[in-house]
């Protein structure tokens, strides 16, 4: 379903996606099925958007960014992709801006050009990412820090990798997230 009110110029729209109103999205772009897209959005032709994907409203994607499946991006997160932006220069090419399956950014963060966000990880509302962020972990601030570990199901873990509640310990490996035995 795409809106009325929305201006979409892409052809490279995956079945069950839906657009609303006031959003535009450029030529190249290509996004997946069963996309969520929420009003005010604007996307650019560089982008590529994966199946599954919630876009919340007032975010802008720039060219470079790429958002694998099942990604949610909350109300106003803010993209960069130029490290060094002048007012009518162009560079050659945009930094590119990873968010890996899964991953889960809060309203108003802020993402800087050329990091990467792992699979499952979760970003805080109002944060700074200024780096890489590994898989299944928890990061908020201004800027952002590693602040705890999150489990396939949404459970927010501490730093110590128990959970709170049930005093399950977790073993974190090589980027993957495990109960213990």
């Amino acid at each position: 379903m795409i809106h009325p009110l929305s201006d979409v110029k892409t052809k490279h729209i995956g079945e069950g996606t839906t657009i609303w109103q006031f959003v535009v999205i450029l030529e190249e772009a290509q996004i997946g099925a069963n996309v969520n897209i929420n009003c005010n959005v604007f996307i650019e032709n560089d982008v590529v958007v994966g199946n599954n994907v919630t876009i919340k409203s007032g975010v802008q994607l720039w060219d470079g960014v790429r958002i694998a499946d099942d990604v949610f991006i909350g109300p106003n997160v803010t993209f960069t992709n130029d490290l060094v932006p002048k007012s009518k220069i162009r560079p050659a090419s945009f930094v590119k801006t990873n968010l890996l399956k899964g991953c889960s950014i809060g309203a108003n963060a802020t993402l800087i050009a050329g990091i990467t966000i792992g699979e499952f990880a979760l970003i805080g509302a109002g944060s700074v990412v200024t780096k890489d962020v590994p898989p299944y972990t928890v990061w908020y601030g201004n800027p952002a820090r590693h602040n705890g570990y999150v489990t396939l199901e949404g459970k927010i873990l501490g730093l110590d990798l128990m959970d709170k509640e049930t005093n399950e310990k977790y073993n974190y490996i090589n980027g993957s997230l495990y109960k213990s035995n």
